[in-house]
């Protein structure tokens, strides 16, 4: 991984690292992007923030300079980032402003380096375990590292990320036993598998899941309802949660409750990626695991989902993670009637996430794409959530 620090590319045109990029604007910095892919990458996903003002422009129109009908978008006071899919033709359209006389850099790797981007930070529970949520700031991705007595287990890793697990559990010291899934993913490549095999680790998916077709090479285990996994010197409780998808589990450790696509901080689950034509009996299933199986637990639990969206402001300790009793007090989707819970939900689904089939077959052992094939798949945003706009208040 990079330290940050700003480079200057080949051509002379200082480049920024999508590290550096990602704490200017965390740090409430003023920053403008100069998007040059196309419009309809822009559109499907981009770079957002409070502070963040962005111009899209395609790079094919920039070829033979900076026309004016951009430069009247664009700022005369302040650096201009140029971002692209790889990081080529933004250093192209940089060095045509830069010669225009604008204070520009480009990201390095673009679109793809920001997806590279992940993070860690331990949760402050009262909990005498180590719980370190991951998170993949371009797709809003989460996962969990459980650490206990030397022992660990990671959920819903992804592919992607896999050596950053295993130097991680290396760093704690901690032998890696199970690698669990909430359920068969459809905006990424699930880890399990990878872990697995870099490991002696256990892949452990739910038994409702696995009837969905899964087709590993690899030996696994399946898990259901009330049953119970030993890491270290804690227990990791099994509760099935259907509804986002027929194998939805939820993992409890202590006060912490990984509820995978099936709760968020600022929204439920979408209940159409399995079978988008039983979408409404779905959302029932989904009504009836959150009312029976997730707000009859302790108020003080919290909540640790498997993605958050730009609507999540995070908790103090960094994660984006919430109160089970926060959530009841500030999400309307949770003290509705079941009737109007259900067309709630199915009324606002947001678009299906990119390439989501291949993505499932993939998860399901159906397909076997490399890491490359794989990376390119889940790139974009995440669309699980039941609503495009947050459901708290």
């Amino acid at each position: 991984m990079t330290d940050g620090t700003p480079t200057t590319a080949t051509g002379g045109i200082e480049s920024t690292t999508p590290e550096a990029l990602k704490e200017r604007i965390d740090d409430g910095e003023d920053v403008f992007l100069l998007d040059v892919r196309s419009s309809g990458d822009f559109e499907e996903w981009r770079i957002e923030g409070e502070n963040v003002e962005i111009v899209n422009y395609p790079y094919f129109q920039l070829l033979d300079g900076v026309p004016e009908e951009l430069r009247a978008e664009l700022p005369d006071d302040r650096k201009i980032t140029v971002l692209c899919a790889k990081g080529g033709s933004s250093e192209m359209v940089a060095e045509h402003l830069e010669r225009a006389g604008y204070d520009v850099d480009h990201l390095e790797r673009g679109m793809n380096g920001w997806a590279r981007i992940y993070e860690y930070a331990e949760l402050d529970v009262d909990t005498d375990v180590t719980i370190a949520q991951y998170r993949r700031p371009s797709s809003g991705c989460l996962a969990y590292l459980v650490v206990s007595d030397g022992e660990a287990a990671i959920v819903d890793p992804l592919r992607a990320f896999t050596d950053e697990y295993v130097q991680d559990l290396r760093n704690l010291g901690a032998d890696l036993v199970y690698a669990l899934d909430t359920h068969v993913h459809a905006d990424h490549i699930s880890g399990v598998r990878a872990l697995a095999e870099r490991t002696d680790a256990t892949a452990v998916v739910p038994e409702p899941a696995a009837e969905r077709g899964i087709d590993y090479e690899i030996p696994y285990e399946t898990v259901m309802d009330g049953d119970s996994l030993a890491v270290g010197d804690v227990e990791i409780d099994v509760i099935h949660t259907p509804g986002h998808t027929t194998g939805m589990t939820a993992y409890r450790v202590g006060d912490v409750l990984f509820t995978g696509d099936g709760l968020f901080t600022e929204s439920v689950a979408r209940p159409d990626l399995e079978d988008p034509e039983k979408a409404k009996e779905a959302a029932r299933t989904l009504y009836t695991s959150l009312t029976e199986k997730v707000l009859s637990l302790p108020d003080e639990t919290v909540v640790a989902p498997a993605h958050f969206s730009d609507a999540t402001t995070p908790r103090e300790d960094g994660t984006y993670t919430a109160k089970l009793g926060d959530l009841k007090e500030r999400m309307d989707a949770l003290s509705m009637a079941e009737e109007s819970f259900v067309e709630f939900i199915v009324s606002g689904m947001p678009p299906q996430p990119a390439n989501y089939e291949e993505i499932i077959a993939t998860n399901l052992g159906q397909q076997s794409p490399d890491d490359e094939e794989a990376f390119a798949l889940e790139l974009g945003p995440n669309n699980c959530a039941a609503s495009e706009e947050a459901l708290t208040n």
